[in-house]
């Protein structure tokens, strides 16, 4: 199976940064896709970026501009640098991972780590 573990979330003043890692162990072969959610308290959960095995790169609008995800070569770990942070991006924060063989999609999801941007 494929485990994924966040770290790197923490308490920052608004506008200040973070940088978040998710590294990868177990069954990685064949992932098309990683990526970062977030779920604040109360909200559903809510794609922030992704990036595919080729490259291309999706943001939410929330987050352009500020946000940047990142992958090393071998999609062994993900990461995503928070710059501008603001209160509303207060959330946990969870590394994704989906994989698709013969058009059947199987997502794997990180514990989480909390991300609190303070006013």
């Amino acid at each position: 199976q494929v485990q994924l573990v966040e770290s790197g979330g923490g308490l920052v003043q608004a506008g200040g940064s973070l940088r978040l890692s998710c590294a990868t162990s177990g069954i990685i072969f064949n992932l098309n896709a990683m990526g970062w959610y977030r779920q604040a308290p109360g909200k559903q959960r809510e794609l922030v970026a992704d990036i595919t095995r080729g490259g291309m790169i999706n943001y939410a609008d929330s987050v352009k501009g500020r946000f940047t995800i990142s992958r090393d070569n071998a999609m062994n770990a993900v990461y995503l640098q928070m710059n501008a942070l603001k209160p509303d991006d207060t959330a946990v924060y969870y590394c994704n991972a989906r994989r698709t063989i013969l058009q059947s999609t199987t997502n794997y999801w990180g514990q989480g780590t909390q991300v609190t941007v303070s006013s």
